[in-house]
């Protein structure tokens, strides 16, 4: 297996243009058609070797006595996907760890108001509704369309009391991108906090944390990672208001391991992090991640859009109906979502998909309205996509 330290001619187009190359990068190819990258990824092949390397090192020696330099220089990989320093990205997942951290670390006062999307992915719900036992005003946003957050809207929410809105940064369903820089500037310019959920962004989309204080993403969708490896970024001049709320031998400092009477956090992001780190995972991140940022995350994003121009032109064409496809390439990403009436239908088209080697997701809205969600990544064929659309005529 090549390994992205050796390709350095490597680019999306060689990939698509060779099939042997894109086999050996993504084995999943050789099996299956996967189009639920929003879902769970498979691993491509540098992650999964990097895996087995760090498997059979750990054989020997799990911790390895340079640990702390390999844990930091996976810091510096997942900082650059987001334009931060090393210093304030925390090694957690999932994307759940990092949202509970931000709702349960803040000091709350009495009628604070938090802004978020009830009909967000629960991850990103249930975290600021709990806030109400502790005397703070969950005002949940409302849309016409799933997902269709739009700067006017979230600002209109936000009043004097506001003190955190908590936002996806690509809505799960229909795939609307949020204009986080234009809602996070205005925030920061009225100094409400600004967290964001990035999991269907972060490998899919740019993401440029200058705006925004807190983020969260498991590694295992768009990022091409595996499944428990992720980041939590917290902006460096937040370390003193967002107190660690779990608290160990890591993130605590402990000379010569005794504990010592009294806390003090270590001084970057590591803070965040009470315990031991899933290392394993992470190692299989960061080769996911030097893959994805040696390939460029724009020409990744316009990869997506093309490919979703296409499924939509297609799907269209078919009959069928499809979430958002009036929406402005902006606010698309490279989630594609069938909308179907009859969801036994659903059901019937899904599992004939599955059956024919074919994996997309099934999803439903709070209605009830049965869904089938297309995620292709970069390394997907047009091809492909039209064995769905076929599927979806025939059925």
């Amino acid at each position: 297996m090549q390994k992205p330290n050796d390709l350095i001619d490597l680019s999306i187009d060689h990939i698509l243009a060779d099939p042997s190359l894109r086999t050996r990068l993504f084995p999943v190819t050789a099996q299956r058609i996967f189009l639920a990258h929003a879902g769970v990824a498979p691993l491509p092949g540098p992650a999964v070797d990097r895996l087995k390397e760090e498997a059979e090192r750990a054989g020997v020696m799990q911790e390895s006595t340079d640990f702390i330099a390999e844990i930091d220089s996976i810091r510096r990989v997942a900082a650059r996907l987001i334009n931060a320093g090393s210093d304030e990205v925390a090694l957690l997942g999932p994307t759940s760890l990092g949202l509970n951290l931000v709702a349960n670390g803040l000091t709350w006062n009495e009628g604070d108001e938090v802004v978020f999307y009830a009909d967000d992915y629960p991850a990103n719900v249930y975290p600021w509704q709990a806030l109400a036992a502790r005397g703070v005003k969950p005002v949940p946003l409302v849309t016409e369309r799933a997902g269709e957050l739009t700067p006017e809207l979230v600002l209109k929410a936000v009043t004097p009391r506001t003190r955190l809105v908590a936002l996806a940064s690509c809505h799960y369903l229909s795939g609307y991108r949020l204009d986080y820089e234009t809602i996070g500037e205005e925030l920061s310019r009225r100094g409400v906090l600004f967290c964001l959920d990035a999991i269907q962004s972060l490998g899919a989309t740019t993401i440029d944390v200058r705006h925004i204080d807190f983020l969260a993403a498991d590694s295992h969708k768009w990022m091409l990672g595996p499944l428990g490896a992720g980041i939590f970024y917290v902006k460096r001049k937040h370390f003193a208001a967002l107190r660690p709320s779990l608290v160990g031998a890591w993130n605590v400092v402990s000379p010569g391991f005794v504990a010592q009477p009294e806390v003090h956090f270590e001084e970057t992001a590591r803070r965040y992090e009470p315990g031991s780190l899933n290392l394993l995972a992470l190692f299989g991140m960061k080769a996911s991640l030097e893959l994805i940022l040696h390939l460029g995350v724009k020409q990744i994003e316009a990869r997506l859009l093309d490919l979703r121009a296409y499924a939509e032109d297609r799907l269209l064409s078919a009959g069928c109906r499809v979430l958002g496809h009036v929406n402005r390439r902006s606010q698309k990403s490279g989630i594609t979502t069938v909308a179907i009436e009859d969801a036994s239908r659903a059901r019937g088209i899904f599992k004939q998909l599955r059956n024919a080697g074919i994996d997309v997701s099934l999803r439903e809205t709070r209605a009830g309205l049965q869904c089938l969600r297309l995620s292709p990544h970069f390394y997907n064929l047009e091809a492909e996509i039209d064995e769905v659309v076929n599927h979806l005529k025939a059925g």
